[in-house]
């Protein structure tokens, strides 16, 4: 049985980062980068998979957890018949070398404690050579070394490193799991008490630059340090979420890895980024789009690897079972090679924002905007997959021609240098994009959008089309559409992205319920928009944290943990209803 995604907390120093159980065990571990293999994959099968736990001797009475306050700094603490124990969790971050660093703290009484740490690399495949001398473990395979130092004497067998020790009341006792690759040397040990000091010290530091005021000043905080977690520091890029394959479907096989850059995110990433004040991201977050799109930007990809590479293949992992037996367990993401013809708009549009918000034009972003607008013209008329990457027929889905028209319309509201035939042809461009979006997008007998032309199906990217500027959210035809999704979309609250299939219970979609949110707030309904934040907040986990998708029925969160939409979603959505903020699109 594997465990709850909400039993798990994150921790992360902007290369990687770590799922840490309400055991004690960090079950998902990929070094040296978020989008490496794993070396502890437990998440995705079984401690034999690889993991690391630190817990008591015995079945605890009580485990408490949190985060310290304003810190990706992770306290659990451990009641047992003997005593209380306090697992400090955390990654030091701008360290020379990656590392885990757990300081075991006596709280009250003693308590005996273990160790157990099994290191799988290729995904739990993979035990390294270990060699044990004394308190410290040295493993390595292939270019990987991995140094585990500690208090207490190890032991191994069996391909696992143990070892036991008691705590006492005010006692403190380190261990720290550093990687390093054998091309660098030997890895050199850490002060973990300095590393805390310091580790507080920088998320201190960081989140103090948010000072904006809202009714939820904890939970736009929590989603703004788990954002930061997700960025990877040497390249700005800002990865959907640090896992794969955590399944949309109890039991299915949409079951797709997330660590890796969207384009489509890029619009949502700059406004909470620049509305929270944090312009120095938003500005690194740009220049990412701008390295990977390159010198061929009508040749972009939908996503990126996150240090702005292209290729990115799609594998199976056979030998792992899955998160609660839901297979494939995929590695690479395939919907790479997709196209999605949303995604010039969105590029386009997030380029226009970062200059509204305050980033200061490039002429390489000026030359992108030209060549991706031209392709735009050339092609808004080609069916795509559709921002849901359907990986079935391809279709003419209204969002994605609603971005073409959004990419031609912030181009020209956004002060582009073009002769007056060129702004004239343009102009006309973004005017039959409109027509033919109310036209064939619309259904008169339905009274609403549809999903796609010719269709009758309703989809929650529906909602973004008043979001983006498409139409006034007075708009009979949107107003119509916004209830029709809320009608025929949610379920115990929360919306869907499309209709329930008994064959496939996709959960509810968080990001798309946060944009019903939006959609209320800009009708003027602040009171629903607010029960919607509400809802969300109320099945965050103990420590604040969100996934992609929320299964109602079972009342667990599903899908990619955590999930960097649904975080930017949350506070783009708060800071609406706190005040005036940058808006998307250019209508």
């Amino acid at each position: 049985m594997s465990v709850p995604i909400e039993d798990y907390a994150m921790i992360g120093d902007g290369n990687t980062a770590a799922l840490v159980s309400r055991s004690g065990s960090v079950d998902w571990l990929c070094w040296p980068h978020f989008d490496s293999d794993a070396c502890c994959a437990a998440l995705l099968g079984g401690p034999e998979h690889g993991h690391w736990q630190i817990a008591p001797a015995t079945e605890p009475r009580a485990v408490i957890r949190r985060y310290k306050t304003d810190t990706l700094v992770l306290e659990t603490e451990f009641e047992t018949d003997t005593g209380v124990v306090r697992l400090i969790d955390f990654m030091p971050v701008q360290h020379a070398h990656s590392t885990v660093v757990r300081i075991v703290v006596g709280v009250r009484g003693q308590v005996a404690m273990h160790g157990d740490l099994a290191l799988r690399f290729d995904f739990g495949a993979m035990p390294p050579w270990v060699a044990v001398q004394g308190t410290c473990m040295q493993a390595e395979l292939g270019p990987h070394q991995v140094v585990l130092r500690g208090p207490a004497p190890l032991t191994h067998q069996h391909d696992r490193v143990d070892c036991t020790f008691t705590v006492a009341a005010a006692e403190r006792v380190a261990f720290t799991l550093s990687y390093g690759t054998v091309v660098q040397g030997a890895v050199p040990p850490i002060d973990a008490e300095a590393a805390l000091a310091a580790t507080v010290d920088y998320w201190h530091r960081w989140i103090g630059r948010f000072d904006k005021s809202t009714a939820w000043p904890e939970a736009v905080r929590r989603s703004l340090i788990t954002l930061k977690a997700l960025i990877f520091h040497p390249s700005g890029g800002v990865l959907a979420a640090p896992t794969t394959s955590l399944p949309e479907i109890p039991g299915g096989h949409a079951n797709w890895d997330y660590r890796y850059c969207w384009v489509r995110d890029a619009s949502f990433t700059l406004t909470a980024l620049l509305n929270a004040g944090y312009h120095e991201e938003a500005a690194a977050w740009r220049n990412w789009i701008l390295r990977a799109v390159a010198g061929r930007p009508e040749e972009m990809r939908i996503m990126y690897r996150i240090d702005g590479a292209r290729h990115i293949g799609e594998r199976e992992i056979p030998w792992l079972p899955g998160y609660d037996w839901s297979r494939p367990v995929l590695v690479g993401n395939k919907a790479s090679l997709q196209h999605q013809a949303d995604v010039y708009g969105e590029l386009i549009e997030a380029l226009y924002l970062g200059v509204r918000g305050g980033i200061d034009r490039s002429a390489r972003s000026e030359e992108v905007q030209a060549i991706v607008v031209a392709h735009i013209e050339k092609t808004w008329m080609a069916p795509g997959a559709g921002l849901w990457e359907q990986r079935g027929e391809q279709r003419h889905y209204v969002y994605a021609r609603v971005m073409a028209w959004v990419g031609i319309d912030c181009f020209l509201r956004g002060g582009a240098e073009v002769d007056a035939p060129t702004r004239t042809r343009l102009e006309g461009v973004r005017d039959r994009i409109h027509q033919e979006v109310c036209a064939n997008g619309y259904h008169a007998g339905l009274g609403r959008f549809v999903e796609y032309f010719g269709g009758q199906s309703i989809d929650a990217s529906l909602l973004l089309l008043p979001l983006v500027g498409f139409l006034p959210v007075d708009d009979p035809r949107i107003v119509a559409t916004i209830d029709a999704v809320e009608r025929e979309l949610m379920e115990g609250g929360f919306v869907r992205r499309k209709k329930a299939d008994s064959l496939h219970p996709e959960g509810a979609f968080l990001a798309c319920t946060l944009w019903l949110a939006d959609c209320r707030a800009m009708q003027g309904n602040h009171d629903a928009a607010r029960e919607i934040v509400e809802r969300v907040l109320a099945i965050r986990n103990d420590v604040g944290l969100l996934s992609e998708e929320y299964n109602v029925p079972g009342r667990r969160l599903a899908g990619n943990f955590p999930q960097a939409l649904t975080h930017l979603a949350l506070v783009n959505t708060i800071l609406g209803l706190s005040g005036p903020v940058l808006q998307r699109g250019g209508g």
